[in-house]
């Protein structure tokens, strides 16, 4: 199956869950509010598949799966007989209504929660965040950090895996210093070291958060030698194949992968002379990178080959497995951080401590979820609790158009004791619609610019 394909088939599957799960929130509260529901679509368009139950609510699968939505009975909409009023959605109190409206998000919440739970008592491949080098002058460098640390707490919050080193660290973007918890791995010694991050520049498409502080974390490493040579890419019409090893560059010796891709992406369109191992026989070979542009409108070189990637350290991978408890709580833990992050990172988008060009629309999740499904259950499970998530924190934003604008306007009623003028609430929508409209466009291009 090709890679796009693929990532096709698992968006839908990643999206088409997601949607039924905020849209079941909905339903599920509105039911149990004595609300008639009227349809519950997962899609738009036109129906490919349709079907009622005994209490009349249409289910209906359609076309275009980038969304969904409950009808409810309105009678503001509806014409809906006297003795039927009571089970119109705007015939509810304000209380009843808000719970509706909250339960899609709410769901999503939820979901999130029972994934990580399950994936916790399944056992979770985890690494531990211990540092095997810091670049020279440096963030990190500057502040004295160590090799051979592991990182424990940020700001005082504690991790015990890489990955959540990493949230907490993407969590402190904008700070002026992070301080660091770190304990020796041989020796148990624990230290504190404070990073000033006042000209901290962190750019997700071409570093991890750890480099971007010149820190080198004990993982795999990428090697020179070559695991696969794209077909019809300029590695292989220069002759280059799978099991190669370089070693220099224009007489210059290679040393590792980014010293590798720093030659190959600096020169698009240049002759390189390569040499290289292969099978114990020194061979070179003339290789022109192509060109491509970047995300920044710069011209980048590349040749089309994947690396070898060496084994783990000992003793830096292992299983994170808990009890059904145990694993409940951590799935809180992680819901609530996940959650914590998700709208932190919408304020440094607001306050422009994180660039706009960042965003992602559905090109990026559908390349995320086609990876992580390939990967394997648990990081397609991770996948879905992110995103889940951020789904959740998006319909709560104070947005007319979504969940929380709504929510917005019956807290307005709620003080008020009346509702808001249908005037002004459908200029709101119409501003709210244009708002979203505008973010989407802007991670629809992030998203072509990544290609």
């Amino acid at each position: 199956m090709s890679a796009l394909v693929w990532n096709l088939f698992s968006f839908i599957l990643a999206l088409g869950i997601l949607i039924t799960v905020h849209e079941f929130g909905h339903f599920w509260v509105a039911r149990r509010n004595g609300v008639l529901v009227k349809r519950f679509s997962i899609g738009f368009g036109k129906a490919l598949f349709r079907w009622r139950d005994r209490q009349g609510t249409e289910f209906v699968i359609a076309m275009i799966p980038l969304g969904g939505y409950v009808r409810m009975l309105d009678d503001r909409f509806d014409p809906v007989l006297p003795q039927f009023k009571d089970l119109a959605f705007n015939q509810k109190n304000v209380r009843q209504r808000m719970a509706i409206i909250a339960a899609g998000p709410l769901a999503n919440f939820l979901f999130a929660i029972l994934v990580l739970w399950f994936m916790y008592m399944i056992g979770v491949p985890e690494a531990r965040p211990v540092i095997a080098d810091i670049r020279a002058g440096s963030i990190a460098a500057e502040a004295r950090v160590g090799e051979q640390q592991q990182i424990v707490a940020v700001n005082g919050r504690t991790a015990s895996d890489v990955r959540a080193v990493n949230l907490l660290l993407v969590e402190q973007l904008g700070r002026n210093e992070i301080t660091l918890q770190l304990e020796h791995r041989q020796t148990g010694q624990q230290t504190e070291a404070t990073l000033n991050t006042t000209t901290w520049q962190f750019d997700p498409d071409r570093q991890t958060i750890f480099d971007s502080l010149g820190i080198e974390l004990m993982m795999p490493k990428i090697l020179t030698s070559l695991a696969q040579v794209e077909a019809s890419s300029p590695a292989e019409n220069a002759g280059l194949l799978a099991g190669d090893t370089i070693v220099e560059i224009n007489q210059q010796m290679i040393n590792n992968w980014s010293e590798l891709t720093e030659w190959i992406q600096n020169n698009p369109g240049e002759a390189l002379d390569f040499s290289i191992l292969r099978q114990g026989e020194r061979l070179t070979l003339t290789v022109t990178p192509g060109q491509r542009q970047t995300a920044d409108g710069f011209s980048q070189g590349y040749i089309g080959i994947v690396p070898e990637v060496s084994d783990w350290p000992e003793g830096i991978r292992y299983v994170q497995r808990h009890n059904p408890l145990a694993a409940l709580q951590v799935g809180v833990h992680q819901t609530w951080q996940l959650t914590r992050l998700s709208f932190s990172m919408i304020g440094k988008f607001i306050f422009g401590d994180v660039s706009v060009r960042h965003l992602s629309g559905p090109i990026s999740i559908a390349q995320g979820a086609g990876t992580t499904a390939s990967i394997g259950l648990i990081a397609f499970l991770s996948f879905l609790a992110l995103i889940s998530v951020n789904l959740g924190v998006i319909n709560l934003l104070p947005l007319p158009i979504l969940d929380g604008g709504h929510l917005m306007y019956m807290v307005v009623e709620l003080i008020r004791g009346k509702p808001v003028s249908e005037k002004a609430q459908e200029i709101g929508f119409r501003i709210g619609a244009m708002v979203l409209l505008l973010l989407m466009g802007i991670a629809l291009l992030n998203d072509i610019s990544r290609l």
